[in-house]
C-alpha cells in the first residue's frame, strides 16, 4: 500500500503543482477585482448577503473516499465540528468524500449535497457540478455564505487544514503608496470587454476553479497521508515482529532448559 500511495501521489503532486499557481493567482486577481467594482454587478459579490442573525452557512467538507491515512480525516471532521460549534448561525453541510459523509450523516447533521468516489477519477465537471450547487443556493438566498474546509499539500510529510470562504467572493481592499497594511496595490484594470460581460463569465469560473484546487490539494494530502500511515505501520509491524521473535526464543530456550534440567535430574536419581 505504500507503493501504490507513493505512486499516486507522484501524479497527484503533479496535478495541484501545475493547478495552484493559476488558481492562486485568479484568486489573488478576483479578490481584488471585487474590491474596486460594484457588488450589484455580479449577485456572487453580494457583500450584503455575509451571515447574520437567522442566516445559514454552507460549509463544503472534503475528506477521503478511504481510510488508512493516519490522522488525514480526523483533523478535517475536527475541523468541520469546531466550526459546527462555533458558528452562531445555522449551517448546512456540502460533504465529498465517504469517511465525513459516512461520520456526519449518523450524527444527523444537515446535509445539503453529497459526494463520493469522486477521487478514482478526478474530473474539472466535478468541480463545476459542486461549484453550480453552491452558487444556485447562494444567489437563490439559501445561504448567506460558502465556506470550504479541506486539507492543503504542504509535503509528504505535512498537511494543513485550511478554511476557505468561497462565497460572496472576499473583497481585499487596495492600499495606497505609503500604506503598510496588508492588502493588495492600487492598480487600475482596464476592462475588455464590459465589467458585466467579464464578470458574468469570470466570477463561476473563479469559484469552479477553487473547488477543484481543494480537490486536487485534498487528493494529492491524501496520499502523502497514506504513504507516511503505511511506511510507520511497516515499521511498527517489524518491531512488532522482532519483539515477538525475541520472546519466542526465550520461551523455546527455557522450555529446552526446563526438559534438560529435568533429563539430568532423573539421571542423578537412578
Amino acid at each position: 500500500m505504500k507503493m501504490v500511495a507513493a505512486s499516486k501521489l507522484r501524479r497527484a503532486q503533479e496535478r495541484i503543482q501545475q493547478a495552484r499557481p493559476f488558481a492562486t493567482q485568479m484568486q489573488r486577481v478576483v479578490n481584488s477585482l471585487a474590491s474596486r467594482v460594484n457588488p450589484s454587478l455580479h449577485p456572487l459579490l453580494d457583500e450584503r448577503r455575509t451571515p447574520r442573525a437567522g442566516g445559514r452557512v454552507l460549509l463544503i467538507a472534503i475528506t477521503a473516499d478511504r481510510g488508512l491515512c493516519g490522522s488525514f480525516n480526523t483533523n478535517a471532521v475536527k475541523a468541520v465540528s469546531q466550526f459546527l460549534a462555533e458558528s452562531s448561525t445555522p449551517v448546512g453541510l456540502g460533504l465529498v468524500g465517504r469517511r465525513g459523509r459516512d461520520y456526519f450523516v449518523r450524527r444527523g447533521v444537515d446535509v445539503v449535497l453529497e459526494r463520493i468516489n469522486l477521487f478514482a477519477q478526478l474530473k474539472f465537471e466535478d468541480a463545476k457540478a459542486i461549484a453550480k450547487t453552491a452558487a444556485d443556493a447562494f444567489i437563490a438566498g439559501e445561504v448567506d455564505s460558502v465556506y470550504l474546509i479541506f486539507n492543503e499539500f504542504k509535503s509528504v510529510l505535512q498537511q494543513k487544514v485550511v478554511t476557505e470562504r468561497l462565497l460572496p467572493i472576499p473583497r481585499v481592499e487596495p492600499i495606497v503608496a505609503g500604506d503598510s497594511k496588508t492588502g493588495t496595490s492600487a492598480t487600475e484594470y482596464l476592462y475588455e470587454p464590459d465589467q458585466e460581460t467579464l464578470f458574468k463569465e469570470l466570477i463561476p469560473t473563479h469559484v469552479e476553479v477553487q473547488i477543484f484546487r481543494a480537490l486536487l490539494e485534498s487528493n494529492a494530502a491524501f496520499f502523502a497521508a497514506q504513504m507516511t500511515a503505511m511506511d510507520a505501520a511497516t515499521r511498527n509491524s517489524g518491531e512488532m515482529i522482532e519483539q515477538l521473535t525475541l520472546h519466542m526464543n526465550k520461551v523455546r530456550q527455557a522450555a529446552i532448559t526446563r526438559e534438560i534440567i529435568e533429563v539430568v535430574s532423573g539421571a542423578e536419581a537412578l
